[in-house]
């Protein structure tokens, strides 16, 4: 074999081997970035609103959730016992 091609064979070679070497380094990282998949949060139950609110929307944390109302008012729970934690009323303009 000429020795241009015996170069060239080398560098293919080197090439194919850097080439699996990244592949194998993104998949990998990938896996190793993501986190693992984990369950979603439990929904309460029931929320007991005080009389004459209606629900807006809503959002939760780890020990709380919070009900804002119609009224612009934000109802914060405890997670445990379900009772309000706060009420924030929103200034409207």
């Amino acid at each position: 074999m000429p020795r241009g091609l015996k170069l060239l064979k080398g560098l293919v070679i080197a090439l194919m081997v850097t080439m699996i070497a990244g592949l194998v380094t993104l998949v990998a990282l990938i896996v190793i970035r993501f986190p693992v998949a984990q369950a979603p949060a439990q929904l309460p139950e029931a929320i007991t609103l005080p009389d004459g609110a209606r629900a807006a929307a809503f959002t939760q944390g780890r020990d709380w959730y919070a009900v804002v109302t119609e009224a612009d008012e934000i109802l914060v729970f405890d997670r445990e016992t379900g009772e309000i934690r706060q009420r924030i009323r929103l200034k409207t303009q």
